[in-house]
C-alpha cells in the first residue's frame, strides 16, 4: 500500500502592511501641527475705522479689543479696565516680543481707549498700536 504524501500547500495572503503609512502619515500631522501659526483673537469682532496710513502688523500681537459698549476682551475673555495691566504682562511673560495691538470699534468712546493705552503702558508695553482698516 502505498501511502500518499499529501503536500501541504501553503498559499500567502495577499496582505497590506498599514505600519509605514501609519507612520507617514503620524509624520505628516506632526509637521502640520508645528509649522502652523495659531492666530489668537481678542474674542469679539469690532468695526474697526478706517486709515490711509494703516499698515499690516506681525501676527504674534497681545489683540485688545474694545465694543462699542465699552468691553474690554483679552484673549477671548471680557474684562475689566483694571485687570487689563494684569493681563498684558501675563500675555508679555508668554511672548516677550509682542506689541499691543488695540482693536477699538469706532463707536467706542475715546476715553476707554486713554485708560487701555494707559494700562498697557503701565505693564511695561511701549509698542502699543490701534488697529484700524485700510481705506
Amino acid at each position: 500500500m502505498k501511502h500518499r504524501r499529501h503536500a501541504q500547500v501553503t498559499e500567502e495572503e495577499g496582505e497590506i502592511n498599514l505600519t509605514p503609512m501609519l507612520d507617514v502619515v503620524f509624520i505628516m500631522l506632526i509637521f502640520f501641527i508645528v509649522t502652523t501659526s495659531f492666530v489668537k483673537e481678542a474674542g469679539v469682532e469690532v468695526n474697526q475705522p478706517s486709515a490711509e496710513t494703516s499698515r499690516q502688523q506681525d501676527k504674534n500681537n497681545i489683540l485688545i479689543a474694545i465694543t462699542p459698549t465699552g468691553e474690554i476682551w483679552i484673549d477671548k475673555q471680557q474684562v475689566d479696565v483694571r485687570a487689563v495691566r494684569a493681563n498684558v504682562q501675563r500675555l508679555q511673560a508668554q511672548n516677550p516680543d509682542a506689541a499691543v495691538v488695540i482693536q477699538a470699534d469706532q463707536e467706542a468712546r475715546t476715553g476707554i481707549l486713554v485708560k487701555v493705552m494707559d494700562q498697557v503702558r503701565l505693564a511695561g508695553v511701549e509698542n502699543v498700536a490701534i488697529a484700524a482698516q485700510p481705506e
